[in-house]
């Protein structure tokens, strides 16, 4: 009865592992979807008054119109004339609207994945000893020297910001969503970690 017990459980948990994050990003998704449809409904109801065209349809012809646009402003902002228009707007915008500006901090994080704080991992040593740090690597300054975001477990948001030598440094080719797994479980699962950790210093020798 035990073992029952036990393999219903842990099924029942496997099952839930599985399906609630495949659940949570459909309803991410279908809110977003919502949310734009709602935006650009009503150039949608206008195409579907003035064209008798199916609503699916005006969706989808409203939809590539946003797209286009998009795609050519972001031309338009490669080229210097673009350039400057874009930081003359910026400027004016970031005067007249409250909190513009960290919007577009915001926004500028998530498509840029460079530009977060959660991109590049290191090990760090923190103290004087041997003691190694879970790391993210924030910023690197001409004298060679990096600052580093220290996340605490199990909430990767809140931490310690350090600058530190190059020497006390050790970056580590893994991935980010390795180290947050690990931060997030108290360390656990931090063997491939330490496993990069141990290849890049006998690499070294």
């Amino acid at each position: 009865m035990k073992k029952l017990r036990n393999f219903v459980k842990t099924s029942l948990i496997g099952g839930i592992a599985v399906i609630l994050p495949v659940t949570i990003l459909f309803l991410i998704f279908k809110w977003i979807f919502n949310f734009i449809i709602n935006i650009i409904q009503p150039l949608t109801n206008l195409l579907v008054a003035r064209s008798n065209l199916q609503e699916l349809v005006a969706i989808l012809i409203v939809i590539c119109i946003i797209l286009s646009v998009c795609f050519f402003v972001g031309v338009l902002v490669r080229t210097r004339v673009g350039r400057f228009i874009h930081e003359h707007l910026d400027k004016r915008l970031s005067k007249i609207i409250p909190g513009y500006g960290a919007v577009k901090t915001t926004v500028s994080q998530f498509f840029d994945r460079k530009s977060t704080p959660f991109y590049s991992v290191a090990l760090v040593r923190g103290f004087d000893d041997e003691s190694l740090m879970t790391a993210f690597i924030t910023d690197n300054h001409p004298d060679g020297s990096y600052t580093v975001f220290v996340p605490c477990g199990p909430n990767p948001t809140t931490g310690y910001i350090l600058h530190m030598k190059k020497e006390h440094v050790h970056p580590v080719p893994v991935s980010a969503e390795v180290a947050l797994r690990s931060v997030i479980s108290c360390g656990a699962g931090s063997q491939p970690i330490l496993a990069a950790f141990h290849r890049n210093e006998k690499n070294k020798l």
